[in-house]
């Protein structure tokens, strides 16, 4: 561990970004800690975006974040989003990553890491070195991702590894530009092009993370530094692993997510 608390925190100062639910609130302190613990990059804030929460808002207090009532950072609601069907509904699970593709309007610093509220960090992580951005990759993805990928921006996505790792820091101002570039081809907001172009007959029809990184790969393929993100998934809480047993996960992953994925196994081909 000497190794670790020995690592110094470079680089520019980035913001933080959670959307939450109640649902998360087991596992969400835990998050909060880990970026404390292992983001090695100096984090001015920390923003939890969720519905109107005592609970939430409480865990802000406790652990010196900011609360951000979600109602706030869209001009539309979860309620307006029409996509499920007689078996799923995945309205909650779109909204959350459009609500992740406006935090530049959220965000202060120039960069912000988006972290999903059910992922862990349980080792060092940098996200720039000099001019370049590093991401987190997998060698596995949904078609669907990229098949929106196709009609958002009128190209195949050009990255060989899927993006999809359950964080991703944006730069703000790369962010803006995907954001023109959408509506600039579409005419209408970026939202709407994002929710027009899923085919919502399909459970897993578009990733923020495939989307924004593909279009940063786009643009200057050498400006990104792709890593492997040696994510686990678990059944268990965090609560219940042992500081033994995460340092043993420790030696192999980078991070820890705590739910349950159905239908995530196809490889990352476009």
């Amino acid at each position: 561990m000497s190794a670790i608390s020995g690592l110094t925190n470079s680089g520019p100062a980035i913001d933080v970004l959670i959307p939450a639910i109640e649902k998360d609130l087991a596992t969400l302190p835990h998050v909060i800690d880990s970026l404390r613990r292992y983001v090695r990059h100096p984090i001015s804030n920390i923003y939890i975006v969720s519905p109107n929460s005592r609970k939430i808002r409480s865990l802000c207090t406790r652990k010196s974040c900011i609360f951000v009532d979600e109602t706030r950072v869209l001009p539309f609601t979860k309620k307006d989003i029409r996509y499920s069907s007689a078996r799923w509904n995945r309205s909650g699970w779109l909204y959350q990553q459009l609500l992740k593709m406006n935090g530049d309007h959220v965000c202060r610093e120039s960069f912000f890491l988006v972290i999903d509220a059910d992922t862990v960090l349980i080792r060092p992580h940098r996200f720039r070195s000099g001019n370049s951005s590093i991401f987190y990759c997998r060698s596995w993805s949904q078609p669907e991702y990229f098949r929106t990928y196709r009609k958002l921006m009128g190209t195949r996505p050009p990255a060989p590894r899927s993006f999809v790792t359950h964080y991703m820091l944006f730069e703000k101002a790369k962010l803006a530009g995907l954001k023109r570039k959408i509506e600039d081809r579409h005419g209408m907001s970026w939202h709407a092009a994002i929710i027009r172009s899923i085919d919502k007959r399909k459970q897993f029809g578009f990733s923020e993370y495939e989307t924004y990184a593909n279009y940063v790969y786009s643009g200057d393929s050498t400006s990104v530094i792709m890593k492997t993100a040696n994510n686990k998934s678990l059944k268990s809480s965090f609560a219940s692993l042992g500081k033994a047993q995460t340092l043993r996960l420790a030696r192999t992953f980078r991070s820890l997510s705590f739910h349950q994925r159905k239908g995530y196994s196809t490889p990352a081909r476009h």
